[in-house]
This record gives C-alpha cells, sequence and structure tokens, in this order.
C-alpha cells in the first residue's frame, strides 16, 4: 500500500482552526444523487413552513391541529443525574406551556430548530468543525431512518459500493433491495482493513465507474465489536480523496468508547485535522444507545446538498421525527448542558466496559479452547469464532469451519441460549462459525450460565 501523501498536521494543544480549507463544490455531491433523488419535488405544504416564522405573518397555509383542543396539559417526568454513580438525586423536569404545544404540533422535517442548535454546537464541540464548512445537521427517527433515506439519495441499481465486513445486520436489506453491487471489504481487531481497499482500486477496471461510498462503523463495530486505528483511518480519509468515493460514519457507539489508548478522532473530525478538501463524510449519530431507544432519535451530519436530500425523502415520507420524543430529550439537554451530556455518556461507556470484563472473564471459563474472540474496547458485542464439532461441517467443503446458523437452529435454541448467526453480517449470507454475542442486558448469573450452557454444547 501507498503512504498517506498527508499527514496529521496539529500537534497537542495547537489551535485546530485552519483558516482556508477547500470545501467540495456542491456539484460533486448533485452528480452522486440518485434519479430518484433527484426527481424528488418539495413538499407542496412543508417548503412554505419557514414564511409562517415571518414578522406580521397572517398564517393560513397548514391543517396544524388548534392546541386548545389535545388533551395533553402537562408532563412531568424524574430524571436522574448526568452519573448516578456519583450522584444518586432526581430531578423533576416538566413539559407545558409553549414547550408543550410545540411537541404536540408538526415540526421542520430537519427537527427542533433548537435541537438541531444543540446538536450543531455539540458536533463543533467534539469533532472539531466549524459552521463554516458546508454541513448541517438533520434529525430522524433513529439514524436507521437516516441511513435508508441516504442510501436512496446516493444509491442505485447497478452502483458500486464499499461495505465493511462484517457489518450491521440492519443495512443488508436497505442496500439489497437497491440493488447494487456490494464489494464488501474486511476487517479484523484493528477496524476495515485499507489495504485491501487499496489493492481493488488500483487494479479497478479503467471502463468501470468507481465505488460511490463506502458504509462503515468506526467504534465498537457491529457485529464485530472492533475500532479501526487512527492509521488505517487516515489511510481510508486518503482514498477517499484519491478515488472520489463518500465516507457514511455510522457511529452509535462513538460515546461507547472504553478502550486502553486514547479515543481516535471519527472522521468527521480527521478530515479537518488533515491537509486536504473538506466534504467527504456524512456521519450518523443516535440517542438509542445512550438515552433511550424507544425515543427512535438520531441525527445525520454531512454536507448540506446531501443532508438536503435525505430532508426532501423526509418530507414525503414520515414528515419529521417525533416532536415529543425531540421536546423530551431536548428538555434533558437543556438541564444537563454539553458537560453534563458528557458526563452521561462517560458514565455510560464505564458500564459498558465493566459488563465486558465481566463478560471476558466468564468466556474465559467456559470458552476457552473451544472458541476465539479479541475483546471489544467499544459498544456490547463480541465477535466469537467457534470450534464447531463436527456434526456442524460438511464433509464436500474443504477446511469447513462450521456453519454458526446450522448451529444456532439445532444446537443452541434447543439448548436454551441465543446468539445472532454471523452470515446475518455479510452480504453474500456466507457460511460461517462465527457469531456475535450481545452482553449489554445481561448480570452476572446470566453471563455465567448462558456461557456455559454455550461452552458444553460446543463440546458435545
Amino acid at each position: 500500500m501507498t503512504k498517506p501523501d498527508f499527514e496529521l498536521t496539529l500537534e497537542p494543544g495547537t489551535n485546530e482552526r485552519q483558516t482556508t480549507r477547500a470545501l467540495l463544490p456542491d456539484a460533486v455531491y448533485r452528480n452522486m444523487l440518485s434519479r430518484l433523488s433527484k426527481s424528488r419535488k418539495p413538499a407542496p405544504i412543508r417548503h412554505l413552513f419557514p414564511y409562517e416564522n415571518e414578522p406580521g405573518m397572517i398564517s393560513m397555509l397548514a391543517g396544524k391541529p388548534n392546541a386548545s383542543v389535545f388533551p395533553f396539559v402537562s408532563l412531568t417526568m424524574k430524571v436522574r443525574s448526568s452519573n448516578p454513580r456519583i450522584d444518586d438525586s432526581l430531578t423533576d423536569l416538566s413539559l407545558d406551556g409553549q414547550d408543550l404545544a410545540v411537541a404536540l404540533q408538526y415540526g421542520a422535517t430537519s427537527g427542533n430548530p433548537e435541537l438541531v442548535k444543540w446538536l450543531t454546537d455539540l458536533t463543533c464541540h467534539l469533532h472539531g468543525s466549524q459552521l463554516d464548512e458546508g454541513w448541517r445537521v438533520t434529525i430522524g427517527s433513529g439514524s436507521q431512518d437516516l441511513l435508508y433515506k441516504t442510501f436512496a439519495a446516493l444509491v442505485e441499481f447497478g452502483d458500486v459500493i464499499f461495505l465493511e465486513s462484517p457489518t450491521y445486520p440492519g443495512v443488508l436489506p436497505i442496500v439489497q433491495a437497491l440493488g447494487c453491487n456490494i464489494i464488501e471489504i474486511p476487517s479484523d481487531a484493528d477496524g476495515i482493513d485499507p489495504a485491501s481497499m487499496a489493492s481493488l482500486l488500483i487494479n479497478w477496471p479503467k471502463d468501470k465507474p468507481y465505488p460511490k461510498l463506502l458504509y462503515t462503523i468506526p467504534f465498537g463495530s457491529n457485529p464485530s465489536g472492533s475500532t479501526t486505528t487512527l492509521s488505517r483511518r487516515l489511510e481510508v480519509l486518503r482514498l477517499a480523496r484519491a478515488y472520489n468515493f463518500l465516507i457514511l460514519e455510522d457511529d452509535p457507539y462513538y460515546h461507547l468508547y472504553y478502550g486502553d489508548i486514547p479515543q481516535p478522532p471519527s472522521y468527521f473530525a480527521l478530515e479537518r485535522k488533515v491537509n486536504g478538501e473538506l466534504g467527504r463524510v456524512l456521519r450518523f449519530d443516535s440517542f438509542s444507545k445512550i438515552v433511550a431507544g424507544g425515543l427512535r432519535l438520531g441525527w445525520a451530519t454531512g454536507p448540506e446538498v446531501l443532508v438536503n436530500a435525505i430532508d426532501l425523502h423526509g418530507s414525503s415520507s414520515n414528515l419529521q421525527a417525533s416532536g415529543m420524543s425531540q421536546m423530551l430529550v431536548l428538555r434533558l439537554l437543556r438541564h444537563w448542558g454539553i458537560e453534563g451530556f458528557l458526563a452521561h455518556t462517560a458514565m455510560c461507556a464505564q458500564f459498558y466496559r465493566e459488563k465486558r470484563d465481566l463478560f471476558e472473564q466468564y468466556l474465559q471459563k467456559h470458552l476457552k479452547g473451544v472458541a476465539e474472540w479479541s475483546p471489544p474496547n467499544a459498544s456490547m458485542f463480541y465477535w466469537i469464532k467457534l470450534r464447531l464439532p463436527a456434526s456442524m461441517k460438511a464433509e464436500n467443503i474443504e477446511n469447513d469451519e462450521g456453519d454458526s446458523l446450522l448451529f444456532l437452529t439445532e444446537k443452541a435454541i434447543p439448548g436454551g441460549v441465543l446468539v445472532l448467526p454471523g452470515e446475518c453480517a455479510y452480504a453474500d449470507g456466507r457460511r460461517i462459525c462465527n457469531v456475535r454475542v450481545s452482553f449489554s442486558l445481561l448480570d452476572e448469573g446470566s453471563m455465567d450460565e448462558g456461557l456455559r450452557r454455550l461452552g458444553s454444547l460446543l463440546r458435545e
């Protein structure tokens, strides 16, 4: 692999603001949009909503229900402190008056403006970005909703895309339904392997267009649990710039990093730390793992043209993320502030690190000798290679290591233990002996017994 033609340009403690950074022209993004996305028209009512806020405007535009007929008058919730391990106090937060009226009414497709601003400020705080760099934030009904809209906006039948492999099982039905040509890029304990990607690109057929995007989960990848190293991130970014593809950075576990080495920068931050143009990263965050999954709230951050395309889809599908969920989260974030929010996420990361450490003990106790694994440094998953019994292997396949799906259906489920078979995480549905196991909900007794059962089944 060739050496990256740029290096980290900043030393710790230096001013991260670079005064002149080239931004990708809007035309680059427009050329990447799918025909479906280009054909979308603004929603006839929603694109006029902003005019309602002009001084003196009398709006007879939208069929918004009158708040006086809503049955809800006031809602009160008890919330924990940002770190209940050191402060177990509870606080009552209320939703009433204008906040409740906003929560119960139709709102902007891109999200509650105050919450959008809060997340914009958080992005600047965490990733070193500036407001004049051509990006913005939009809120969706979970990052899954935003991923679906993004792929629909960018990919059409026959397009080539890169997927980190193994990958998040929930994204595969989206891209497979679009009929694109999926190329899987292998990953290991250090994350995605850019050498494999570089080899493909260097030898790419000259009469074929290069891949349009890379989908990757850089922190605590689901299912592998791996976090991509800084050196690999640099090479991936170099390749994206050299071969003109986008990086879709799906990062629901960014705040659940608990590794022993310093947390590497996100791709969104990294392209601001190295020489070269800005705008190749579209980032996805989620409140699901750090606040509550049932709220169904996530946010996307990236170039305005791409975020506009996501919103254009939203304005004709689900209109907006739940106004009530947005206001509940906003009320909590007002109470905590950015520092309180980060204290909470640090507590979450420590919680899952302790779960990981305990789970590791029982893995060593019950699976040593019948499985292989690398401890994750983020998220809530282990990716385990099982040494399956002979009954799970095919006699007609040379060096076959077995089929974890067959093991699940014939051994694990009847034996009272449920895991995710590895084939779910590959676009080609390959036969594989790996499984994903989640430790997030297990108490110590369940860890011990669940892994004891799994180990016993493997030794039968």
